[in-house]
């Protein structure tokens, strides 16, 4: 059935493969529309540099109307993000289906339903994961396209907002310590290399 949010998000995916912006990559999972696997690199010349991260995007039909749910999958440590940042990747993994294949990086080009197929994605559970960012609560508008989204997560990493944060620690650290929370995100930054 073809509706007005499934047609939008159809000619988002065109514009994001034909024009994609620099860093972001994102696509449809299999036969639904309506929800989305997501990559964000790290900005160049930041602590986030090198960093792979995914995300999740879950339409509804009120599509551009009302923002996606959108949610890293990836382990996080920022002032605007929830999840993951106190738990080993033993409590990430799902005991009922263990991923048992080596992660994979991803590598710009990469089929993205294949990454996070062979990366053991499907397989695991993690903490909650939201975004605390005005175009996708407050701030919405019909006009944001699913690039939009993508482009303002990647520049919400360099530029948090530590007087709305999800994650309190995260955001004490990013005003009081900034060596020490440059030091956390670098680690996760590596943790993205080989986790998930």
């Amino acid at each position: 059935m073809s509706t007005p949010a499934r047609k939008r998000l159809m000619r988002d995916f065109k514009r994001l493969q034909q024009d994609p912006p620099a860093g972001i990559s994102g696509a449809p999972q299999d036969n639904n529309i309506m929800l989305w696997n997501a990559v964000i690199f790290g900005p160049d010349d930041t602590p986030w540099d090198g960093g792979t991260f995914k995300l999740t995007l879950q339409f509804s039909e009120d599509y551009p109307n009302k923002p996606p749910t959108v949610r890293f999958v990836s382990r996080m440590f920022h002032p605007n993000t929830r999840g993951g940042e106190n738990r080993d990747s033993a409590d990430l993994q799902d005991s009922s289906s263990p991923a048992t294949d080596p992660p994979v990086p991803y590598k710009e080009g990469m089929d993205i339903d294949r990454f996070f197929h062979l990366s053991g994605v499907l397989e695991m559970l993690y903490a909650d994961g939201s975004i605390c960012l005005d175009i996708l609560q407050n701030q919405w508008s019909p006009i944001y396209d699913v690039a939009a989204i993508l482009t303002s997560i990647q520049s919400l990493l360099c530029d948090p907002n530590p007087n709305s944060p999800a994650n309190s620690e995260a955001a004490r650290m990013f005003s009081e310590n900034k060596r020490e929370y440059n030091r956390r995100v670098r680690e996760i930054v590596e943790q993205s290399w080989t986790a998930d």
